[in-house]
């Protein structure tokens, strides 16, 4: 596959928002095996620009590298400086909440702070799991979500 084609303003931002992001794949004496191409792929899909860096010293190699990761993982080369390589890839679409259709709302972890009567010592910090169908009061209680009960008044 051919690698992405972006205009200069387009690698120049990319290249900015690239300057505080550390190396997540490094390639090692090796070379370039598939362990390596796999984990930038999945660096890849996660956050979209990565940044790899190659531990070889010859120059020429490097660069054969970099343009065969890029037309492999269908990426965009961004910037080679040194022995950093920069990557980019459109991240793929998550599935969105219409797509999972039967399934309620999950478990989700909720941080619940207590503070004290006195107000003099720090507030306690308590994580708790709450179910889809639970609810958290003002009080720091977990209650069961209750269905609400149509009005009785006369319309």
């Amino acid at each position: 596959m051919p690698a992405i084609e972006l205009t200069t303003a387009e690698r120049r931002a990319l290249r900015a928002d690239a300057h505080h992001l550390d190396p997540v794949v490094m390639i090692g004496g090796d070379g370039l095996t598939p362990a390596v191409l796999k984990e930038a792929d999945a660096a890849l899909k996660a956050h979209g620009l990565i940044k790899v860096r190659v531990l070889g010293d010859d120059r020429a190699v490097r660069e054969e590298m970099y343009a065969r990761m890029c037309d492999q993982l269908n990426a965009a080369p961004i910037q080679h400086i040194g022995k950093l390589l920069v990557l980019w890839r459109p991240m793929p679409e998550k599935v969105s909440v219409e797509e999972r259709e039967g399934r309620g709302p999950g478990m989700r972890e909720v941080k619940i702070l207590k503070f004290s009567k006195s107000g003099l010592r720090r507030p306690e910090i308590k994580k708790v799991t709450v179910m889809g169908n639970q609810r958290v009061t003002a009080g720091g209680l977990i209650k069961r979500a209750k269905k609400r009960t149509a009005s009785k008044k006369p319309a």
